[in-house]
């Protein structure tokens, strides 16, 4: 009985081993190519003089426990409403549906919102946008709140990594229109993922 139970709590341990693994090679890929788009001429927000200057952005160190299996509420239906931005743009939003996802035992919801413009196309008709604001926000984060980029899911369960957070454009460079976080997206709470100052 002791062999077995020796043999399961091993065999636990290199699932869950495995698993970091994966998650640690999976959020090196997402800074590498954040990396690549920003020293790209024709992608980066960068002015050429920043670019010169550029090697890498700045990640908080990679943190397993702000990746949540949220529960997803979708939203049938739902009103259509001009998203406040950084400019005097406003562009058209719905908002598609609510994440909830339990941390330090507390419960948060976020809105999840899709872009009627970005839907119209083919390569981005599942793209699903996640702005969010919290209590590193103006501190060690941008101030403007930050992004994460969310695909439709096929459940009821949906993958908020917060680990994927990036900075909006405007954080690098004021010519850009960037969506700022509606109230109902601020936590009051530190997420100490992703992309920092």
């Amino acid at each position: 009985m002791k062999i077995i139970l020796t043999i399961i709590i091993t065999f636990s341990h290199i699932v869950l081993l495995a698993q970091d693994q994966s998650h640690n090679q999976e959020i090196k890929l997402f800074q590498k190519e954040l990396n690549e788009e920003f020293l790209n001429p024709d992608k980066t927000p960068l002015s050429e003089k920043e670019l010169s200057k550029f090697k890498e952005l700045n990640f908080y160190p990679i943190n397993k426990s702000l990746r949540f299996e949220a529960k997803f509420k979708r939203i049938h239906n739902p009103v259509s409403f001009q998203m406040k931005t950084t400019t005097n743009k406003t562009p058209t939003y719905d908002k598609y549906g609510e994440a909830i996802f339990e941390f330090e035992g507390k419960k948060y919801k976020l809105s999840i919102y899709q872009s009627h413009r970005l839907r119209q196309t083919e390569k981005y008709k599942n793209y699903l946008f996640l702005p969010f604001a919290d209590l590193t926000s103006g501190e060690e984060t941008y101030g403007g709140g930050r992004y994460i980029d969310l695909s439709v899911p096929s459940g009821e369960i949906i993958i908020i990594d917060f680990n994927k957070a990036y900075n909006p454009f405007c954080a690098y460079n004021y010519k850009y229109s960037c969506p700022i976080p509606p109230k109902e997206n601020i936590l009051n709470l530190r997420i100490e993922a992703g992309v920092k100052n």
